[in-house]
């Protein structure tokens, strides 16, 4: 924190009366009021004015120096390695900022300030966190004796306007043609699974995708940590799991939330992420009659996805390997993986048809693919290589091959 500021935060904390309730505009005028009386012994612009009354406020009432990044639209992720260290994400690239906390204890009270504002405690025996801040963005947090230095904050911001289609069309992630052919298969509802790396994407694009269900639909989404912004459901139920106390108690898993979707008269099923057990009731719910579901998880490719999806739900211990690839065949219909380019762009680079089993094996087959441009960074096109194998649902829903095919 600048001199200034700091004078003018110490003055302000010895005014503030502890015993009643400040509003924000009442600290703001204690703030200027106390820049205008050093203002009275130095010269300070007016614009000077305004900026340390902005960083004081920040320092007292919000996340101090987070604060400003957190309103920057630019930025899509916020990497803070200590309070001196503090790096930003622009348009997929990583940069280190000139921002830093006046101190280590700073810091702290920042992260204190945060996981209070969702009930929630982190601590040198609880040194891990993982919550959000109050305009939804996604925050990780690991403490001293894990993190071997000083506190580690990981903070993944969204688009204060949801991402639509055309948006990620104009943004060169999918072409139009593309865009289209998923159309198709949302509204005639093929169970689809989103797959792809950190950051590729994927949360940004299922909300894209929920655009093309139809608006009669009753949608639930699951989560962990609400993320998802669905454009255009009416009949929408919004479920997010609850961790378990310092006592072991109360909590409320992904499984249960999925198992309770089952009974709220669904006709898609959102999961946001599929990170471990619950695959086996995400790929129960595929194969239950609600067709037209989605997910999403972490994976190198979409061959790679269906074997995370097999080893996930192997550890529900509940069934063998070849029911699960079983499951699996006739739950899952599509897999979109996405992915990012050496420039940093993000594209959807293949959607696979599952086509069932085959010697004991789930057999893949690629609908569109991405090539890249080896000689031109960035460019490249979307090939298409196949047609649907099972067009039944297609045919359900009154469309044809050749409106796939475009």
């Amino acid at each position: 924190m600048e001199p200034l500021d700091e004078h003018v935060r110490e003055a302000v904390m010895q005014r503030m009366d502890l015993t009643r309730n400040l509003s924000d505009q009442d600290i703001l005028s204690i703030i200027m009021e106390e820049i205008c009386c050093l203002g009275k012994e130095q010269f300070i612009s007016m614009e000077q004015r305004v900026e340390i009354q902005k960083r004081v406020f920040h320092s007292l009432r919000k996340l101090d120096v987070l604060e400003e990044l957190l309103e920057d639209d630019t930025i899509t992720e916020i990497m803070v390695n200590g309070s001196q260290c503090i790096f930003v994400e622009r348009e997929g690239k990583i940069y280190k900022t000139d921002y830093v906390f006046s101190s280590k204890e700073k810091l702290e009270d920042v992260v204190q300030k945060i996981v209070a504002a969702n009930n929630k405690v982190v601590n040198a025996a609880h040194p891990i966190v993982d919550t959000k801040l109050s305009d939804g963005s996604r925050i990780n947090i690991v403490l001293p004796p894990i993190a071997i230095e000083e506190c580690v904050l990981s903070i993944r911001k969204f688009s204060k306007k949801p991402i639509t289609m055309e948006k990620l069309i104009a943004w060169n992630t999918l072409s139009e043609e593309v865009a289209e052919y998923i159309q198709a298969l949302v509204q005639s509802k093929y169970n689809i699974f989103v797959s792809g790396a950190t950051s590729s994407g994927k949360t940004t694009f299922l909300n894209a995708m929920a655009q093309f269900i139809p608006k009669c639909e009753r949608v639930i989404t699951i989560e962990d940590s609400a993320e998802l912004q669905l454009l255009g459901v009416e009949n929408l139920v919004r479920l997010e799991a609850r961790e378990a106390t310092l006592e072991g108690k109360l909590e409320v898993t992904i499984r249960d939330l999925v198992r309770t979707a089952l009974r709220m008269r669904p006709d898609r099923i959102i999961v946001g992420e599929c990170r471990g057990k619950e695959a086996l009731e995400v790929l129960q719910s595929f194969g239950t009659g609600h067709d037209g579901s989605f997910s999403t998880g972490h994976a190198n490719s979409a061959k790679d996805m269906l074997s995370r999806l097999e080893t996930m739900a192997l550890m529900a211990g509940e069934m063998p390997l070849t029911a699960i690839r079983s499951q699996i065949a006739s739950g899952v219909d599509i897999v979109i993986h996405l992915g990012r380019l050496r420039d940093g762009s993000r594209k959807l680079l293949q959607i696979m048809e599952v086509e069932g089993m085959k010697e004991g094996e789930i057999s893949l087959r690629t609908i569109y693919e991405y090539r890249e441009d080896c000689e031109n960074r960035g460019a490249g096109q979307w090939i298409k290589k196949g047609v649907l194998l099972h067009q039944e649902k297609l045919k359900r829903a009154g469309l044809r091959e050749k409106q796939t095919e475009l």
